[in-house]
């Protein structure tokens, strides 16, 4: 019997872009990045009321193209600030659409994309979807307790990817992603450790503006007492603080660029300071990971690189020479999020994975 065929449209909002792409089951025929233009985007007066440009961009852009809609199956879109939810394939409900509107944990372009997927989906009568979230908390409890009692440890990290990554690995060790137990790194412009144990992540750094491992951009765990110093010092404001820890932190604070490339290539030219802070990133990073090997009492299966600094031999050899006593090291360069977003969305269609109706329910199977 011949497998059928799905076509699925999938929406991955930026600041100022919007990727789409659509692909026949897990084959890609067509991606694009729609870039908007900063004057255009800036005469709305928040994210959420750009839905209807970016949706007649989107349209127009597939139209231009010759892709016809009414040969979708589903739209998938990024899944953005909402509750703290399991990962997995949501359905995107009235309720999602509420707190997609209302920033329910902060506004951020993410947020349009189950908006503008179920905007698109609805006219055809075909399903929307939103697949693994940055809020994806799958945390422990014993994970949440921060040492502090007013503060409790938080599950923001880069799920969607994470999780795709975890499954393609699975796939290659021929078993379930349920049945393993991984470390999973995605580094990019920030940097999150993921403890995956039997399909959850049970522990992970809070890649925002939490802990962890310092990046291109973040800061990561700093000195508590020094940070408490800082921010009384009558130097800085709130937001500077803020953004010495999410934007003007890691090799930004130090080298003046989160462009790792150009830092590879002023240690190339014997910049000592950089190789310092470049060195310390991966030092940081090895010793993260092994932090993670401990939640799994040692019991690992594998260790996974992903991200766009997985692109760097150098800097993926210094890590896997602290850490490759653990358990093997793989590598998986880049991220590619509309293809995620199309697997996950596929499963779903397929029937190899039930779609979960928002916050957090799966659903049922209707009955005939």
């Amino acid at each position: 019997m011949e497998a059928k065929e799905h076509r699925i449209l999938v929406i991955n909002p930026g600041s100022t872009s919007t990727k789409i792409g659509v692909f026949d089951n897990e084959i890609s025929i067509f991606e694009k990045t729609l870039r908007h233009d900063a004057e255009k985007i800036n005469q709305f007066e928040s994210i959420i009321e750009q839905y209807q440009f970016r949706k007649e961009t989107i349209l127009e852009t597939l139209d231009e193209e010759g892709i016809n809609i009414s040969k979708l199956s589903a739209v998938c879109g990024r899944g953005g600030l909402l509750k703290p939810i399991q990962g997995g394939t949501y359905s995107v409900n009235e309720e999602m659409l509420k707190d997609l509107r209302e920033g329910y944990s902060g506004q951020h372009a993410s947020n349009l994309g189950g908006i503008l997927a179920y905007e698109i989906a609805e006219g055809l009568n075909i399903p929307s979807y939103i697949v693994d979230p940055v809020v994806v908390d799958e945390l422990a409890p014993i994970a949440r307790i921060s040492g502090v009692s007013l503060i409790e440890r938080k599950s923001i990290f880069h799920a969607l990817n994470q999780k795709a990554v975890a499954r393609r690995v699975a796939k290659d060790l021929k078993k379930k992603y349920e049945d393993l137990n991984l470390i999973i790194t995605h580094m990019g412009g920030g940097i999150t450790v993921g403890v995956h144990k039997n399909g959850k992540v049970i522990d992970v750094n809070n890649g925002l503006h939490g802990d962890g491992p310092f990046s291109p951009e973040r800061a990561g765990t700093v000195p508590a007492g020094d940070l408490v110093d800082l921010c009384f010092s009558g130097n800085y404001y709130r937001d500077e603080i803020m953004k010495k820890l999410v934007g003007q932190g890691g090799l930004v604070g130090y080298l003046g660029t989160n462009d790792a490339v150009k830092v590879e290539k002023m240690v190339e030219k014997g910049d000592k300071k950089a190789k310092l802070v470049y060195d310390a990133m991966s030092y940081q990073i090895a010793k993260e990971i092994g932090s993670a090997s401990a939640v799994l009492e040692g019991k690992v299966d594998a260790i996974v690189l992903t991200g766009g600094l997985a692109y760097g031999k150098d800097f993926v050899k210094q890590i896997s020479e602290r850490v490759n006593w653990i358990a093997d090291v793989i590598v998986h360069a880049g991220e590619n999020e509309l293809q995620a977003l199309a697997e996950g969305a596929l499963r779903v269609l397929k029937g190899e994975e039930q779609e979960k109706d928002y916050p957090g329910n799966v659903k049922t199977k209707a009955t005939v």
